[in-house]
């Protein structure tokens, strides 16, 4: 899918390009390309003269081909942008490209921080003036929604920590809070990678000098955005490490409780085996033979000889 966005009474116009006449007389400030054709790729070349290859958004990319500068002033940009909006939070690589005013982007899929900011730029005014605002305001969006998810996050593990801390944990409810902890845990951790990706760009474009004075006091605000981000991703961290020693811990209980009454048992079958032993012996003059009441006294001693220890036990507390 082909996007145009410009510039109209200082809002963004977007416009869906479905062939090479629809982009001819375009003077975008920004050209969005999602997961392109190799059609749409060559109407591009055609239209403005930039080559775009086909790993543009590889992820093999090494660390120092996501930031540079051309000789002829292209400044290239690969960042990872946070996705998720479904079961399965991801990162996803987009390639920025500004060149002659222009900013392109390229990425396999739709992404919140792009569906933010076309929202915003239509609906304010003078939000954006040029293809360096569009880029600032994509990072600036990416480190709002960041915290939001970051949000979301402190209220999963309340969840969770009202499942640990406040209720009886059997073994099915440790197995949900640690997938619930499992999830939360992924997604703290893609967040911090994606706001040190964000932490990059942004110094990268300040070292550029291609900012100007306002747009360079907005990405040092960006800046200090995302550096109070990591405190909190810190902190989140901790936590979940607190809610999983918690419930391996009762986990741990709960096992030791079966372990506890299998060795109750044990002992306290001890000593009517011994004398149940004792009794099956072949001696010449056996007790159930020469006394009526023999193995009635031999049961009655086995069944005092297991009470004995429950009795016991329970009154250490062992029980």
């Amino acid at each position: 899918m082909l996007n145009v966005f410009t510039l109209v009474n200082g809002r963004l116009f977007q416009e869906e390009i479905t062939s090479a006449a629809a982009l001819a007389h375009a003077l975008p400030v920004w050209v969005d390309l999602e997961a392109p054709t190799p059609e749409e790729i060559g109407w591009i070349s055609g239209r403005f003269g930039l080559a775009i290859p086909d790993n543009i958004v590889d992820d093999d990319l090494e660390e120092s081909a996501r930031f540079y500068e051309e000789d002829n002033g292209e400044l290239h940009i690969r960042s990872d942008f946070l996705i998720h909006d479904d079961a399965t939070p991801r990162n996803v690589r987009v390639a920025f490209v500004l060149r002659d005013k222009v900013l392109y982007s390229v990425h396999a899929e739709d992404l919140p921080v792009f569906r933010l900011l076309r929202l915003r730029a239509r609906r304010t005014p003078a939000l954006i003036e040029d293809a360096k605002d569009v880029l600032l305001k994509l990072y600036d969006a990416d480190a709002e929604y960041s915290a939001d998810s970051l949000e979301g996050i402190y209220d999963e593990l309340e969840k969770v920590s009202t499942q640990v801390l406040q209720a009886e944990v059997n073994d099915q409810t440790a197995a949900e809070v640690l997938a619930a902890i499992a999830r939360q845990e992924d997604l703290n951790g893609r967040i911090r990678r994606n706001v040190m990706d964000t932490r990059r760009a942004v110094s990268f474009m300040m070292r550029s000098r291609l900012l100007a004075a306002e747009q360079f006091e907005e990405a040092r605000q960006i800046l200090r955005d995302i550096d109070s981000l990591d405190s909190h991703t810190a902190f989140l961290f901790e936590k979940i490490n607190f809610l999983m020693d918690a419930t391996v811990g009762f986990i741990n209980i709960n096992q030791n409780k079966i372990i506890k009454l299998f060795s109750v048992a044990s002992v306290a079958l001890l000593p009517p085996t011994l004398i149940a032993s004792i009794y099956g012996m072949n001696f010449k003059v056996m007790p159930e033979l020469d006394w009526g009441l023999g193995y009635p006294f031999a049961i009655g001693l086995m069944v005092v000889s297991v009470a004995t220890p429950f009795w016991y036990f329970r009154r250490k507390g062992w029980l």
